[in-house]
This record gives C-alpha cells, structure tokens and sequence, in this order.
C-alpha cells in the first residue's frame, strides 16, 4: 500500500482534507515517546487503490525547534513516505510556501495541494496554477478541503506522481551561497547521505539533528573542516538568518507575481474587518466571554435562557440519557427480583455495574454537546483569535494562549478539558495544562457545595460557592507559576499561530470529530470506569473476612481504610469523632464521580436513609443536620476545597494517563493534586479557625 504523508502549517485545512480522505477509517494515537497525535487513515479511489494517509503535526518548518517540527521531519526523512502531499493554505500562500521550499529539498515526491480556493474565488483573486507549478518543479492541485472540491483528483496526481522517483532541488541554488551548498554536498554525495541537499542546507545552518547524524559520525572532522572555512568568509555570516531570507526572497520574486489579487494589500479582508471587533483590545474579551457563556448556558443550564420549563439542549440529553439509564437499572432489578438473586448479585449489578457506570455514561450527551458548540468556534476560525486575545494575560502564569479553551472547559468536566490539551503545540504548555485543569470546578462538585451551603451558609451561600470557584483559579495560577519555575523552568517557547480565514464549519468534519469522541468515552466507561466502579462498590459493601456488611459499615474494606487514613487527614480538620473515617471514605468514593461523594455521606451519615438521602425531603433534611453538628464552617470550607483541588474522577485521571502517555507522570500527577488538596486545605482550615469559624 502506498503512504502519503500530509505536511503543512497549522491552520492550512490539513485536518479537513485529512477527514474528507480518510473519513471513518481514521484512527488516533500518539508517536511514540510523545503525546503529539498521529493520526492515521486509509483512502480507496475508484479503481479501488487504497492508500495510507498520515497526518503529521502543523508545522512552519523543518527545522529542530518543536516536538511537531521533529516529528514530521522525522517521518519524512526517515520513515521513507511514498509522497508528500503539501498542503498550502491559498489566501495566505507566501507565508505557507516557505515550508514548501524546505521540503522541496527532500528525496521523496511532492505534490501541492493548494487549499481554499472556494475563498480565493470568492474574493475575486486568480493563481496561474500552472506557472506555479513550473516554478516549484512539481505539481499544484487547486482544491478545497471543507468542500471536497478537487480532492479527487489531488489523490490521482498523487498516486501518478508517486511512482516516480525524485531528487530533492534548492531554490537557494541560484543565489550567492551556492558554492557553499555544493562544497557540503559534493562531500555527502562521496559518503552516499541520503536526501543530500536538504541535509547540505542544513549542515550550513548548523542543524544539530544534521550535525549528529550517524551517518557522519567517521567523517566528522572533514565536515567540520569545509564548515569553518566556510564560516571564515563574510558572506556566509549568521547562514540561517540568509537562508531563511534567500527563502522568501525567492517566494517574493518567482511566485508571488503569480497571484492576482482583486484587492490591494492595503484593502481588508473580510476576515480583517471581522477582527477589527472580534480582536479588539477593548471589546476582544467581553465578546469571547458572551461566546463562551452562550456555550456554556446552551449546555449545561437547567432554565434556557431564564425560560422556565424550557432546558438547554445539553441538560435534555443528558436528562434522556439519565432516564435510559433507569430504565435499564429498573429492568435488571425486576429481572433480579424475578430470578431470587441474592442480596450482593443484585448490589453487584444495580448499584456497583449499572448504577456507576451509568453515572458517568449520563454526562456523555452532554460533553458531546460541548464538544460541538465548541468545535463550530474552532471550524468557524474564532478560536484561534479567542488563543490569540489571552495569551497576553496566561503568559504572566507559565501558559500561552492556547491554554485558555482547556482551562475553560474545566468548569464543565476535567475529562475533556484534559482531551482538549492535545491541542496546545508546546509540550510544557500540555503538561502544565493538565495539571491545573482538575482545580476548575467542574460541575459534578456542585452538589457538593451545595449540601455543605445548605447546612452551614444558607445566608452566603452564592458568596462561598463563588469563593470555592476562585480557590481553584487561584490555585491553579500559583501552581502554574510554580511549575514553570521550579520543573519546567528551561522550556520556553515562543506563541505563534497562524490567523485562518473566517468559515463555515463542515457538518462532515464535526460529525466525525464527534464520533471520535464519543468512541474514545465509551472505551474508557466500558473499561477503567467499569473496572473501578466494581472494586470500589466491592470494597465499600464487604469486610476483609469477604462478608458482607453494607457500605455504611466501619468494618468494610473502606471503612477500615478510611479508619487508617484518618491521621493523614486529621490536620484537616474535617475527621474528628468517631464518624471521622466517613468523610474519608466520601472523597475515596469521589473518584468514581465527584457527585458520589454526596450520595455516599447520604448513606453513612443517615444509613437509614438509604439511597434516597437526596431525593426523600426528611431524610435530606436529616443528612443536612448531621453535616452541621460534624463540620464547623472553616472544616466544611476545607472538605470542599481538598475535593475541588484532590484527585479528580477516574475518567480525568484516566484521560490524563492517555494524554501524558506516561506512567511516571500520571504518578507525578496524582502526588500533585494530592499534595496540592492537602496544603491548601490545611491553610484554610487553620487560618478559618483561628479567625474564629
């Protein structure tokens, strides 16, 4: 099977053009050793050819100086792609072909894939295609990824043009350091490098992934003999700087000349007149915030629009998906009922299987909502200026402006938002990221405040869930501070994003974006979730002599845990008496879902109450008394606040263990919310107390 590998700057269409090849037979993982995504899928044309497609990382060029940039010169050099299919966005094509001219100077065939020329027409601008591709010295297919226009016949001067061979060409051949390329050339050429002039241009910039190749390794000194008497002459002073202006030069003077524009470079664009007020350095803000609150209300508010009766679309689903849930709790029950079973098949698979599992199942309509009202800013172009409007006020914090959407959707559910992450270019930027996102309260810790402000502040209780939110941003802001100085201290990067034009968003391409979602959700409930909901209700409901005794028990596994646990916690506050392991108990059971945690005190606190501690008005009434004769106000504060800031639910953490493809880093992750939870719980405790709460 031929393999094609997709190669151009982000933001250019690639991920488009990629779906509309590959469509369903995508798959995702990462390359290995980093958390980059590779994504990879297969193309059959007519003839029935199939084809494999690699999308590689958006990159600005080829050149050591991100993971993404590595990663598809990498691939390119040496994973031996049949083509390179360079995709060059057509409304910004000066800035998008110097990427083209560096890999124009590899071994391997190419063929240009210039997109967006449904804008381009629009526009009223013209390309001489034809004298494009006489330029380049390979061919240039007019096409429009969101529309599939020309995508067909892309792939068929792809598949043509893939069965000949072709030897990489400079532009830089014809300018004054010519000689110096053919002196580090004639040298390669002698000891049989492959890809010779791309790594002769190279070895001039002192490439350091070209000046380490193991190819050289017995001809080193040689090498380093031609670059130093190369470097003694004046005009090869600061050789990257010259080459990456004989680069543009060249675009300028050869390629630029073939496009024809309607407008005058002075004139703006749509999209310029767009972000006139979309970027506004007064109005930027407050507009991408009434973007996100729309977002956020058409998900999540039980009241659309203050429209009483009437739900978001987010909570409908999810309120669907709640009730298909309990339909199929009731049916099993009945069936069990039925049958005789005994008390722990019928605990094992209402409320251990069906009743955790399909907790977290509920929430996926709704992330699936997310995701969509999210993913249209993102198609529609918004996004990009959204990253670009707050890098100026997360780069104070350690983060660039890419950070701001996964931190946003915190406030929804950490599992996405930690998903979200795999969007951010820089390495540092993703870890740090998913570091933080778990102390944005998400809204499963709602309940959680509610009962403890329904039993203690009922006078203030918008005041201290309000503070509960802003001990999470502050939190997460002084940690990222601290990260950035103390463990990822030397790895700076620079913002850049490329602007895309304003567009509408491809049903095609949102659909499928979706699904990947909805597949990677599932996999994980019918798995780690599946799998800790058992151990857990396991745990909760036997005692070591495997007897069962109820989840309101001290002498279950995790009331005997609890019970060990609770010198840990005691500076905390929030486990004194001899019902203190019960607190205990809830965060452990919190890692399931942070709402479980309240149906869990439901059940230890007011045992009598069972189940129906929440939805019975005495037994709520009667749970909500004892909290107040436990917990004094600064060990309430506290509860709520080791709960925002500990170990999110065992999907985050399972999302975050996908993500960081790492197991020593997930293991850093944990010991630094758990550490985190602690300390900042112990300061509020203590300092309420001496206060006098």
């Amino acid at each position: 099977m031929l393999r094609f590998g997709l190669a151009g700057n982000p933001n250019c269409g690639k991920t488009a053009l990629f779906n509309e090849l590959t469509g369903s037979t995508a798959h995702v993982g990462n390359w290995a050793g980093v958390t980059v995504d590779r994504k990879e899928g297969t193309y059959r044309n007519k003839k029935g050819e199939d084809v494999s497609i690699i999308d590689l990382p958006g990159i600005y060029s080829l050149s050591p100086y991100t993971p993404e940039e590595i990663i598809a010169r990498n691939f390119i050099i040496n994973d031996t792609p049949d083509l390179i299919i360079n995709i060059i966005d057509a409304t910004n094509i000066e800035r998008n072909l110097y990427l083209t001219t560096q890999i124009l100077e590899i071994d391997c065939p190419v063929v240009i894939a210039l997109n967006m020329m449904d804008i381009v027409e629009k526009q009223g601008d013209t390309i001489d295609i034809a004298g494009l591709s006489s330029i380049l010295g390979v061919p240039v297919v007019p096409i429009s990824a969101l529309t599939g226009e020309g995508t067909e016949k892309l792939m068929d001067t792809a598949i043509k043009t893939a069965k000949n061979k072709r030897l990489g060409k400079s532009v830089l051949m014809e300018s004054h350091i010519k000689d110096a390329i053919i002196q580090v050339k004639t040298l390669l050429e002698e000891h049989n490098i492959p890809h010779v002039v791309f790594n002769s241009v190279k070895l001039l910039e002192a490439d350091s992934i070209s000046l380490e190749n193991p190819l050289l390794s017995d001809h080193k000194e040689e090498l380093h003999n031609i670059l130093n008497e190369i470097a003694k002459k004046d005009i090869y002073n600061d050789v990257e700087a010259v080459v990456a202006d004989l680069r543009y030069k060249f675009i300028t003077e050869y390629c630029s000349p073939r496009i024809k524009r309607k407008r005058k470079v002075t004139d703006l664009s749509p999209s310029d007149k767009f972000d006139r007020i979309l970027t506004n350095k007064f109005l930027g803000i407050p507009i991408f915030l009434i973007f996100m609150f729309l977002v956020f209300h058409l998900t999540f508010s039980e009241s659309l629009f203050g429209i009483e009766g009437l739900s978001s679309p987010g909570v409908f689903l999810k309120t669907l998906a709640e009730n298909g849930v309990g339909v199929i709790s009731e049916t099993v029950s009945s069936l069990l009922v039925k049958a005789g079973a005994s008390d722990w098949v019928f605990g094992f698979l209402v409320d251990g299987v069906i009743g955790g599992v399909g907790s977290v199942l509920s929430f996926v309509p709704q992330i699936l909502c997310l995701f969509l009202f999210l993913s249209i800013l993102e198609d529609s172009g918004y996004m990009a200026r959204a990253a670009f409007i707050m890098d100026r006020i997360l780069r104070h914090f350690g983060l660039s402006g890419r950070s701001f959407l996964p931190l946003l959707m915190g406030f929804g559910c950490s599992v996405p938002a930690i998903m979200g992450a795999r969007t951010l270019e820089n390495e540092r930027d993703r870890k740090i990221t998913m570091l933080i996102v778990p102390f944005f309260s998400c809204g499963a810790k709602l309940p959680i405040y509610a009962m403890f402000t329904a039993a203690l502040f009922k006078e203030n209780s918008d005041i201290v869930v309000f503070g509960m939110y802003l001990i999470g941003i502050v939190t997460a802001v002084i940690s990222a501070i601290i990260l950035k100085k103390v463990i990822f201290r030397d790895e700076n990067a620079p913002f850049i994003m490329e602007l895309p034009q304003y567009h509408c968003p491809r049903a095609k391409s949102l659909i499928l974006l979706l699904w990947e979602k909805l597949k990677g959700y599932l996999l994980r409930a019918g798995t780690v979730i599946l799998a800790s909901t058992i151990v857990i209700w396991f745990l909760s409901n036997f005692s070591f002599k495997l007897e069962m005794v109820g989840s309101g028990s001290a002498e279950s596994i995790l009331g005997v845990l609890g019970t060990a646990l609770v010198p840990f916690f005691k500076p905390l506050g929030f486990v004194n008496g001899s019902d203190g392991w019960k607190a205990i108990v809830a965060i452990i059971t919190g890692l399931i879902a942070k709402e479980a945690v309240v149906s869990t005190m439901g059940v230890l606190y007011t045992p009598s109450a069972g189940g129906d501690a929440l939805e019975n008005a005495e037994a709520r009434e009667a749970l909500l008394a004892v909290v107040a004769s436990s917990f004094s106000p600064a060990a309430a504060i506290a509860f709520m606040a080791f709960n925002l800031l500990c170990v999110p639910c065992i999907a985050a953490v399972s999302a975050a263990r996908a993500e960081l493809n790492s197991g020593k880093w997930t293991a850093f992750a944990i010991l630094f919310w758990i550490f985190t939870a602690w300390v900042v719980s112990f300061i509020i405790y203590n300092v309420g107390t001496l206060l006098g709460f």
